[in-house]
């Protein structure tokens, strides 16, 4: 929504805002682009009254501006259903899409375009992400060029439209990373998230071009009925694109990329982790697929930074390292503390979590949650976000994550909240541990507070 904010203010139009707490690094970015928010909801955000309101589909029936909107008959519209009415109509719809791995790989694509927009300006591409990508420091941009690339979510879209956001963005190329079961909240079951993705793969036309993960049997099931040229990426032999000799040394990620039985590109990054490879390399095939160049794809992942809170270093001190990673899925945690790992294989490595995604709420993936966190030396959970708003009996309660992990030799413990955390845990940090702080919110700016009780502690 921040995003979608900005680019409509490059159109020309006067933007406001609601929301119930804004936080980092969306806060910032509205307040650099010097668009107010207005906090908390109320009837009265809405006066005047606007030309347009865009409702997000955090809201539903209840909250006060959508009661005044409805009553008023103001025109309202959903996020995706402007972004295609807007921008995407007469565009090239370049669309990254899958359960772990979206806001990564589009800002890898918009970087890749970006960069062999210096021999061919025709290239430079409009972009939406869901993060603030650091080559642009931005999570958007505009140019009168053909090509736009964003971020398909699988999540719905309004309270009025209940379909997927990227039903409305009608690729014509398409990234397909993995489909796991996710946002317990309103899919039933792994098969409702599966026709989801089936839906969209249905919209990619004959011409276009679908790169998807080989290695993952759900993505194969959803792009098996596809009528446009489907190519795979992975570490298989049978991968169109192979990764093959991943390593990380010099502070880089290293790997060889074959295709159609021949060595297409060496590449290297700055990013760790075998998941940062596969993202890259499903960005690269995409963009090959569309015309870039093997050498300015090269030369771009070479120089791609990050995304805000994607294994971002928040601080070092006194030799202890403490990393924000955005976590909304087990395999998320997975793949962040494995990459961690790569990275500092000789530290302490602290995982602190807080429970916060509609999905990590609830105990559907109680099982996988634990065993990705044993991966840590420590672990450190919070009370569940918000656990009231959950059902009974779908509630995941984190003691019992934390009996589960001491029982299997994991060392955990529960603390209420990110203050009880940063206590608990500040005076036993030394030199050489590695805290990864695990949240898709603010978690009550833990990011700020444990920093700032460290250096306390050293002065």
């Amino acid at each position: 929504m921040a995003s979608l904010a900005g680019l409509l203010q490059l159109q020309g139009h006067r933007i406001t805002g609601s929301d119930k707490a804004a936080y980092p690094p969306m806060s910032d970015l509205l307040d650099r682009l010097g668009i107010p928010i207005l906090e908390p909801y109320a009837e009265s955000n809405l006066s005047p009254a606007p030309d347009l309101v865009v409702v997000g589909n955090a809201l539903s029936r209840g909250n006060p501006e959508v009661e005044r909107v409805l009553d008023e008959r103001i025109p309202f519209t959903s996020m995706a259903a402007l972004l295609r009415e807007e921008f995407l109509t007469g565009r090239e719809s370049l669309v990254v899409a899958g359960t772990h791995g979206k806001t990564t790989t589009t800002s890898m694509l918009a970087w890749i375009y970006q960069f062999a927009a210096q021999q061919n300006p025709a290239l430079e591409p409009s972009f939406l992400i869901g993060g603030v990508a650091e080559n642009f420091g931005s999570s958007f941009q505009l140019r009168p060029t053909r090509t736009f690339i964003l971020e398909g979510d699988e999540y719905d879209t309004a309270f009025f439209d209940k379909g997927p956001k990227f039903m409305h963005y009608f690729p014509d190329g398409l990234i397909l990373t993995h489909v796991e079961f996710d946002h317990a909240d309103i899919y039933a079951d792994l098969a409702a998230v599966k026709t989801a993705f089936k839906r969209l793969v249905n919209l990619v036309p004959r011409r276009g071009l679908i790169v998807a993960y080989d290695a993952n049997a759900n993505v194969t099931e959803c792009v098996a009925k596809a009528l446009c040229r489907v190519e795979r990426y992975g570490f298989s032999d049978t991968a169109d694109w192979r990764i093959r000799n991943l390593r990380y040394e010099d502070g880089l990620t290293r790997w060889e990329v074959w295709h159609g039985g021949e060595l297409w590109s060496e590449l290297e990054m700055r990013m760790p982790g075998e998941h940062n490879s596969l993202n890259a390399t499903a960005a690269a095939a995409l963009a090959f697929g569309r015309g870039v160049s093997a050498e300015a794809i090269k030369g771009s992942l070479a120089t791609f930074m990050s995304v805000k809170r994607r294994l971002e270093v928040r601080a070092e001190i006194g030799g202890i390292t403490v990393i924000e990673d955005f976590a909304h899925h087990p395999t998320a945690i997975r793949e962040t503390l494995r990459a961690l790992r790569a990275v500092y294989p000789q530290a302490r490595l602290w995982a602190v979590l807080e429970p916060r995604s509609n999905t990590l709420r609830r105990k559907v993936l109680e099982t996988e949650l634990v065993a990705s966190l044993r991966l840590a030396d420590q672990v450190v959970l919070a009370g569940v976000y918000q656990q009231a708003r959950i059902p009974e009996d779908e509630r995941l309660h984190p003691e019992d994550v934390v009996l589960s992990l001491n029982q299997s030799g994991t060392p955990a413990e529960l603390c209420a909240d990110a203050d009880a955390i940063v206590n608990a845990i500040a005076p036993r940090l030394r030199s050489g541990d590695v805290v990864a702080i695990l949240s898709n919110g603010g978690f009550d700016g833990i990011y700020e507070k444990l920093p700032a009780r460290l250096r306390e502690l050293g002065s």
